[in-house]
């Protein structure tokens, strides 16, 4: 509003309560301009979080990523008829059928990628018996009803990235999908489940991922892996991740993609294809009474490790992924209504896990049996699948994973001091272990209420531990801080 224009003389005929009502108004508009032009301190002290620009090396391994591959893995497993992790134990399948013929193939198929890159993957199968009688089955003890032999296939890519030191090769980031099936009974391990969608696709995302990233030369470890038994109970993710951590495993960061198909089932006008649900966990499944205390005292439910992958997650695709209009949609909530996936196994087990899903599914092609009723088609078929859908969400998840595993490193021991009241805000940070000498710090925050980072100030990396006090209050933002390469390859966010 014009101010000039506000202070024009009154007509005489103007009433007099009517002018002295105007000239109430003014001054309220006035006010309400001085107060809208001051901005708030966490404004006044930084830069607007931008995309990070794109490695040129992780930019070309995204368009290597083949939806004709893609499509040759869902065929592939497909033809295995069923895999039905009960399909394991029977000998009367036709030869090539069942769950153990696709564990062969798909160690087949690491060890040709590990075979292009000069044996660079360390390719294992993880086997076990699921017994219901170990005392450790819980409800999964009623889809496996006798003993059951059960492998999950990984291959291991270690770090090797000279300009950084050995001890990161020691971190680590996970991607997976289950290759196990089921129909209508889950305890049916002959009849036809070719889990074209659930969860060929996932499987297929994470073997794109390891022939394309494996080319690279990354300072961090990645693990490609197929886990089984997911349908009975989501078994073998459960062993692979109490491996991970009775190994110690310095698993960062898991990445499970469990139908992620974008089904095309004709007449289907509501589904999304420029987009894919990543869904996270708000209080960690593994925190104990006192760290959730500390959660809800710190107002910070919505900053679980696993939240802060998500993010990493929205942050790639900025940079890799938006151009061709595809990003993915973050769900903050563990999972679907009345659903479970892989990624709960290790959030169990204290590890950062989500899980990425089509944004619409089509329950007539999900642990159904393959038949036409009333003209509709059910099962989980072939021709429900968009390949190309699959390949964005494949570049999503080797985007995200080939910019953890370059960065830096996590902040460790990030602290705020709260001993004080002020309002400025100093925090503290120790730098990741084997971080290399060239990087810098990002201090981030944002709004209580904003579901991403809005604001950042770079700051400089020293020898030893971090302390900085910027002129923000605490009590209205949230804060973090993330590592950055002079390449801008940035870390996952660590909270206070």
């Amino acid at each position: 509003m014009n101010a000039t224009k506000l202070f024009q003389p009154l007509p005489r005929s103007f009433p007099v309560k009517s002018a002295a009502l105007c000239a109430s108004l003014v001054a309220l508009l006035l006010a309400s301009a001085v107060i809208s032009s001051a901005q708030p301190d966490y404004q006044l002290h930084a830069t607007p979080v931008s995309a990070a620009p794109a490695d040129p090396a992780i930019a070309a391994a995204l368009t290597q990523i083949s939806d004709a591959r893609i499509r040759k893995t869902i065929e592939t497993l497909v033809g295995f008829g069923t895999r039905n992790s009960l399909s394991s134990m029977e000998t009367d399948l036709p030869p090539g059928q069942g769950v153990k013929a696709a564990a062969d193939w798909l160690f087949s198929q690491f060890e040709a990628i590990s075979k292009d890159c000069n044996n660079c993957l360390e390719v294992k199968r993880d086997t076990f018996i699921a017994d219901p009688k170990s005392g450790e089955g819980g409800q999964w003890a009623k889809r496996v009803p006798r003993p059951t032999e059960m492998t999950n296939v990984y291959a291991v890519l270690r770090g090797a990235n000279p300009t950084q030191t050995p001890a990161a090769a020691k971190r680590m980031y996970l991607v997976t999908g289950h290759y196990d099936t089921r129909n209508t009974d889950v305890l049916d391990d002959h009849g036809a489940a070719p889990g074209a969608n659930d969860d060929s696709s996932g499987v297929a995302v994470s073997l794109e991922c390891a022939r394309v990233l494996s080319k690279l030369k990354l300072p961090a470890s990645l693990v490609f892996v197929a886990v089984v038994g997911e349908e009975q109970g989501l078994l073998g993710s459960a062993h692979l991740a109490h491996l991970a951590r009775t190994e110690g495993w310095q698993l960062e960061g898991v990445l499970n993609n469990d139908i992620v198909g974008g089904n095309t089932t004709p007449g289907d006008t509501l589904q999304r294809k420029d987009t894919v649900r990543v869904f996270s966990e708000s209080y960690p499944a593994a925190a104990t009474p006192e760290q959730l205390q500390k959660i809800r005292a710190l107002g910070q439910v919505d900053d679980s490790p696993s939240r802060e992958l998500a993010r990493a997650m929205a942050d790639a695709a900025r940079t890799y992924t938006r151009r061709n209009d595809f990003a993915p949609f973050l769900v903050s909530r563990p999972d679907r209504y009345l659903r479970g996936g892989d990624h709960t196994s290790f959030n169990k087990e204290g590890f950062a896990a989500v899980r990425l899903t089509e944004w619409r599914e089509d329950f007539n092609h999900q642990h159904q049996n393959v038949r036409v009723e009333n003209g509709t088609q059910f099962g989980d078929l072939l021709q429900f699948v968009d390949f190309a859908y699959v390949q964005k969400v494949a570049a999503l998840n080797a985007a995200t994973l080939a910019t953890l595993a370059a960065s830096p490193g996590i902040p460790t021991d990030v602290k705020i001091d709260a001993r004080q009241l002020e309002n400025g805000t100093t925090l503290t940070w120790n730098a990741p272990a084997g971080a290399p000498k060239d990087f810098h710090y990002e201090l981030l925050w944002r709004e209580t209420t904003a579901p991403d980072w809005q604001f950042s100030q770079p700051v400089q990396a020293t020898s030893g531990p971090v302390s900085i006090t910027v002129p923000v209050s605490k009590d209205n933002v949230i804060f973090g801080v993330r590592t950055v390469d002079p390449a801008g390859h940035r870390s996952l966010v660590a909270t206070p």
